[in-house]
């Protein structure tokens, strides 16, 4: 015996909506550079299901899941880091450019500003002590502010004088905690703390432009980076740029 045509499309429909719900149910695991967190805990909040992420170095990150770590997407501070995964396999497809930042350099909470980026400058101002910043072999902050120093000509005096971080929002806290006079972190890390003042703010020209790109390794990955996408407000409110 047949069976009834609404008997087979009610069939299709429940399955179509099991698999839906199981979809729905499944948890995200996003690995995310460091500088994102806040806006993008907010926006992982309005999720229509359950989101894990794992905060850390672009470089950390690439190098796990390349080793095989679980994760279902990815944003990264540095394109050279997503292409590279890319190109070793590691990811199926290319990356999307979801954000973009600027350097600024900061001091503590109320320091007046610089009067320049000159390293005479910038030395009286770290009087023996300090500079903190993103490791520059790994950490896109880091990576994105040698260029700058670089490019000023002044890497080789302050090379000595640094405090390298694991990620940028480490080079953050020492400033914030005043273990460190100055640091150079993103506009957006400045944004998210209330315990440092920016001191001059470096032209978004001087260094190769920050962007960040997110790859897709699953499909519940690709729909949580269109989500992200469509939530740029929240990013741009956190002192965060569009590409």
């Amino acid at each position: 015996m047949k069976t009834p045509r609404w008997i087979k499309g009610l069939s299709f429909a429940c399955t179509a909506w099991l698999v839906a719900t199981a979809s729905a149910a499944e948890t995200v695991r996003v690995f995310a550079a460091a500088s994102l967190q806040g806006p993008l805990d907010e926006v992982a909040h309005a999720w229509d299901g359950e989101v894990v992420i794992s905060y850390g170095g672009s470089g950390a990150i690439a190098r796990q899941v390349s080793q095989g770590a679980p994760a279902d997407a990815v944003i990264l501070a540095n394109v050279a880091w997503s292409d590279w995964l890319v190109q070793e396999g590691h990811a199926p497809d290319t990356a999307r450019p979801l954000l973009s930042n600027t350097l600024v350099i900061i001091g503590p909470s109320g320091a007046p500003t610089l009067p320049g980026p000159e390293p005479e400058t910038i030395l009286a101002r770290l009087d023996g002590r300090r500079l903190a910043m993103g490791q520059h072999m790994s950490v896109p902050a880091g990576i994105y502010a040698q260029a700058w120093l670089e490019g000023m000509g002044t890497w080789t005096a302050l090379r000595p004088k640094l405090a390298e971080t694991e990620n940028v929002r480490a080079a953050l806290a020492l400033v914030a905690r005043g273990e460190t006079p100055l640091g150079i972190v993103y506009a957006s890390d400045a944004a998210a703390s209330d315990d440092v003042s920016v001191v001059f703010e470096v032209p978004a020209d001087a260094h190769p432009p920050i962007l960040y790109p997110g790859l897709a390794l699953s499909p519940g990955g690709s729909a949580f980076l269109d989500h992200v996408a469509t939530h740029s407000d929240v990013f741009t409110a956190a002192g965060f740029r569009l590409p």
